[in-house]
């Protein structure tokens, strides 16, 4: 009986296979597109940021430092300001991707500006969102080379004294990417979002090309359950995506010279946990079309949003409270957070759990709606 299960469903996978391989279109679209566009992308994608969540370690939590960390609050352009009180709860924040930047303060601070010498502030940024870092690391950089310009000014009104002549330098680090090269950040959301797409695309045209064909009826009669068909139609776009990715990121590291910094099995089992999230979405939308065209472009509906609530475009915390509750439906944005921290910072084992429990949640209500959808429609 189990062999006769798995002889029924790699044959349809083989059927599968050859189908997608005969036809030029679909396969240009599954390896020459996603090349092109991780190599176009990586040059043509640009980001601008809006809003700025800092965490703030003040060892001298004297009147200069409570002043200059004031100048922050009282910005515009940075929004949530966490204190902290030792150095693991600053590195978390970072880590985790509460705040874009931290804000480090030496208990010599106060000393130093009323003895009128140098007094270092440093700005520790999250080199993993490569463009946000680069611009809040510079808004921090003006505030306190403002703060320092404003002291010595009141020094000199004041006739002079210890602090005149002292000055605040802002020494700024970068986390995860020390020289925030934009391509780091950006080739590894492209590796994720070519491999979504692709699976995406493979499994909407899969039962709605059979229906264009005049295949289905075929399908219908054949000895294979509805659970079958759709084991054989979802395996093969899987195995394609997955060694479409293997692929991509062989390229960004070779060739683009990206350190790949976390665990490849860790990297693999999260790229194919969100596949089959996918999977679901795209067999759900296979199951509803008629041709391919309407799958095509229903695949693209969903694409859109699921795109701009990832985090890609805009940081999650900038949205609306409404918009950042409804992105926990969204596989792409944990997929984001991912490949991100596996690729860049090498995100721990309890992290990537914590992650993947959305993922296996959505792939599972996906894979279970789209079973019940092409039953449905069998009856």
């Amino acid at each position: 009986m189990i062999r006769d299960f798995f002889r029924r469903v790699l044959a349809l996978m083989k059927k599968e296979f050859i189908t997608i391989w005969n036809d030029p279109k679909t396969k240009g679209i599954i390896i020459g597109l996603p090349i092109l566009q991780l190599l176009i992308f990586s040059n043509a994608v640009t980001m601008e940021v809006q809003n700025i969540d800092v965490v703030a370690l003040d060892r001298a939590k004297s009147v200069e430092s409570r002043e200059l960390l004031s100048r922050f609050e009282n910005s515009p352009r940075f929004r949530n300001f966490y204190y902290v009180d030792n150095e693991t709860d600053f590195k978390n924040k970072l880590d985790t991707q509460r705040v874009q930047i931290g804000i480090l303060i030496n208990n010599d601070f106060s000393k130093n500006i009323k003895s009128g010498r140098t007094a270092a502030v440093q700005i520790v940024s999250d080199g993993r969102q490569t463009n946000s870092a680069s611009i809040a690391s510079g808004y921090a950089s003006q505030i306190i080379m403002g703060y320092g310009a404003e002291i010595n000014s009141s020094s000199s009104t004041l006739g002079g004294g210890a602090s005149a002549g002292a000055s605040i330098n802002p020494s700024v680090r970068n986390w995860f990417n020390p020289n925030l090269e934009y391509k780091w950040y950006i080739l590894t959301v492209i590796v994720a979002m070519l491999s979504l797409v692709t699976t995406l695309i493979l499994t909407a045209l899969s039962i709605a090309r059979e229906r264009e064909l005049g295949t289905f009826d075929q399908l219908i009669v054949s000895p294979l359950s509805s659970f079958e068909i759709l084991l054989g139609k979802s395996v093969p776009p899987l195995i394609i995506a997955m060694t479409l990715t293997m692929v991509m990121t062989g390229i960004v590291v070779v060739f683009f010279h990206i350190p790949f910094a976390g665990s490849f099995l860790l990297f693999m089992i999260s790229i194919f946990i969100s596949l089959l999230a996918i999977v679901g979405v795209g067999l759900y939308i296979s199951a509803i079309c008629n041709t391919q065209q309407q799958a095509i472009l229903s695949a693209m509906t969903f694409m859109m949003p699921a795109v701009l609530l990832s985090g890609f475009i805009s940081p999650i915390e900038d949205m609306p409270v409404f918009l950042q509750y409804l992105t926990w439906l969204n596989p792409v944005r944990f997929f984001m957070v991912l490949t991100r921290g596996i690729f860049l910072k090498g995100m721990g084992f309890g992290d990537v759990v914590s992650n993947l429990i959305p993922l296996i949640i959505i792939a599972s209500i996906t894979l279970m709606l789209a079973g019940r959808t092409f039953k449905r429609k069998l009856g």
